[in-house]
C-alpha cells in the first residue's frame, strides 16, 4: 500500500500513473469472460491519499488498486469481489442444478412407486392389497419352485381357504368311511334282510 501526501509541486496523480505503468507486470491480472480478473502470482498494489483518509477514514472507499477504475474499501481493493461474486453465482447455479437433478430423481422414484402400487395385486376374496412379502410369494420363481396354491388371495384369506379345504377333505374322508361301513352293516343283517323271501 502506498499513501501519498501532497506537499510541494509534485502531482501525486501523475506519480501514481507512472508507478502503475512501471510495475504493471507485477500487478496486472488476467481477464476472464465472467467479468473478473485472476491475480494468481501477482502483487496487489493499492494507493490512497492522506487527504482522503482524513476525510473518510480508513474504513471508507478511498483505496485504488492498480488496474481498477474506481476507489474501493481496503478489503475490496486487496480482494477480488467480482471474482467472488462470479464464483458465488457459479456455486448458486451448480446448487440449483443439483437441486433440480435431485428433484427429478425424487419425482421419477415417486412415479415408479405409484406405477408399482397401481400394479399391486388385490385379494380376490376380501379386496385388501397384497403386502410386499405376499406379492413376492406369488411371483414366478422358476421351474423347480413349488407352485403357489392360492395366488389370488391375501395371506389371511389363503389361510382361511386352506383351513376350509382341509375341513372339507376331512369331512369327505369321514363320509366315505361312513359309506363304506354302511354296506357291511346291511350285509350282516340289517332291517332289509328280514323281508327276504325264504327267511323267517
Amino acid at each position: 500500500m502506498l499513501v501519498f501526501n501532497r506537499i510541494g509541486p509534485r502531482n501525486p496523480n501523475t506519480v501514481i500513473a507512472q508507478l502503475a505503468e512501471l510495475t504493471e507486470r507485477h500487478w496486472k491480472g488476467t481477464a476472464y469472460d465472467g467479468g473478473f480478473h485472476v491475480y494468481d502470482g501477482k502483487l496487489p498494489i493499492v494507493v490512497t491519499g492522506m487527504k482522503q483518509l482524513h476525510e473518510h477514514g480508513p474504513a471508507g472507499a478511498v483505496f485504488r488498486r492498480f488496474g481498477r477504475p474506481h476507489n474501493q474499501t481496503l478489503l475490496e481493493a486487496i480482494g477480488n469481489p467480482r471474482r467472488e461474486a462470479h464464483d458465488a453465482r457459479q456455486q448458486a447455479e451448480y446448487e440449483a442444478r443439483e437441486r433440480e437433478y435431485k428433484e427429478q430423481l425424487r419425482r421419477a422414484a415417486e412415479q415408479k412407486r405409484a406405477e408399482r402400487e397401481a400394479r399391486r395385486p388385490v385379494c380376490a376374496s376380501c379386496g385388501a392389497k397384497f403386502t410386499d412379502e405376499r406379492w413376492k410369494a406369488i411371483e414366478p420363481a422358476g421351474w423347480d419352485a413349488p407352485r403357489e396354491t392360492h395366488p389370488h388371495l391375501c395371506d389371511d384369506c389363503k389361510q382361511r381357504a386352506i383351513t376350509a379345504e382341509r375341513q372339507a377333505e376331512q369331512a369327505t374322508h369321514e363320509h366315505q368311511e361312513h359309506d363304506q361301513a354302511v354296506p357291511e352293516q346291511r350285509a350282516e343283517g340289517g332291517w332289509l334282510s328280514r323281508f327276504r323271501p325264504g327267511t323267517g
